[in-house]
């Protein structure tokens, strides 16, 4: 059975937001390494539109940004949405019981399927569906935007916590 594990980058104040604070060189090898170990990827519709950047090649990109593609592209990946009528290579559209499909995932696969998109990720937790909530926490301040947890926090208990990088630390949390 597979753990479904809510992990973003994460502000000092609880935000997450992806053009405010970029990853360093060792932060961004950790997340190749994340996406190439992953069963799987469960989107909202506004981070799936966010993360498409990847299906495209573009001509600034060094090794890494290349590597880091080609992982998000062989990556099955899953989208829950009522306003996307399409998804791109390698993604099925979830628009029924979110529950019942995750379960479904959780049950078919093994390893780690990530969740991407807060909102997403609360629904999920309400339903007591999320096993894992890594936050990646960087030194930087946002004072406004979207919050990591989307609704109330559930509650939490510390499992681990690491240095990912000179200044982001990762802390894992499981449902108390």
């Amino acid at each position: 059975m597979a753990l479904l594990v809510f992990a973003m980058n994460m502000s000092l104040d609880g935000y997450v937001d992806h053009d405010k604070f970029g990853p360093s060189p060792a932060l961004f090898r950790h997340w190749i390494e994340h996406v190439r170990g992953l069963s799987g990827s469960v989107y909202g519709r506004r981070m799936y539109e966010v993360m498409r950047y990847w299906d495209d090649d573009h001509s600034d990109w060094g090794a890494d940004h290349r590597e880091f593609a080609l992982a998000w592209r062989q990556l099955p990946k899953w989208v829950v949405s009522r306003s996307l009528s399409s998804v791109g290579p390698n993604t099925t559209l979830v628009e029924g019981d979110v529950g019942s499909e995750i379960m479904g995932l959780k049950s078919q696969l093994d390893g780690e399927i990530t969740v991407s998109g807060p909102e997403l990720a609360g629904s999920l937790t309400d339903m007591g569906l999320i096993d894992q909530y890594r936050l990646y926490l960087h030194p930087v301040v946002l004072g406004r935007g979207k919050p990591f947890f989307a609704g109330p926090r559930p509650p939490l208990r510390l499992a681990a916590s690491d240095r990912v990088d000179e200044s982001v630390i990762r802390l894992t949390y499981v449902p108390a």
